[in-house]
């Protein structure tokens, strides 16, 4: 079953429930899936749902930062929560040390030794942990091991 599918079937349970949060979360990830699709001019791969969702979770992790910050702990829980939805559909997440280490083999395989060579490491990167990894995180090490 391709993702997007999952993604409504998820929908269908969630309105048979009527979990609210859920409900809401999923028809906001299906009307930007729905317009990824339409500028693509395409049906989108699971590949390509998965940047979405990742694109969506990040936003959702920048305003629960926000909202802690500004000690609006009510909205912060709402986007934990909707955080929480969208996270089903994400893959596992690699740890830092997994991340140092495509690092690592990156900058070793382009040759790179300085900061200035930061865009194409972070290029091959990205491409190797395919939506696995924080890009923030990602650009942290990668910028730790140029500059080090």
């Amino acid at each position: 079953m391709a993702l997007i599918d999952e993604i409504k079937t998820s929908l269908n349970e969630a309105v048979k429930s009527r979990d609210e949060v859920t409900i809401s979360t999923l028809r906001f990830l299906i009307s930007k899936l729905d317009n990824a699709r339409i500028e693509k001019g395409s049906e989108l791969n699971d590949s390509e749902v998965i940047t979405e969702i990742a694109k969506d979770a990040k936003r959702h992790r920048e305003s629960i930062e926000a909202y802690d910050a500004a000690g609006r702990t009510e909205l912060s829980g709402k986007e934990k929560a909707e955080l929480e939805v969208l996270s089903k559909y994400l893959p596992a997440q690699l740890s830092e040390g997994e991340i140092v280490k495509i690092v690592e083999e990156a900058i070793a395989d382009i040759t790179a030794s300085q900061l200035s060579d930061m865009g194409r490491v972070m290029q091959l990167v990205m491409a190797k942990t395919g939506g696995r990894a924080d890009g923030s995180l990602v650009s942290k090490i990668v910028r730790e091991k140029l500059s080090g």
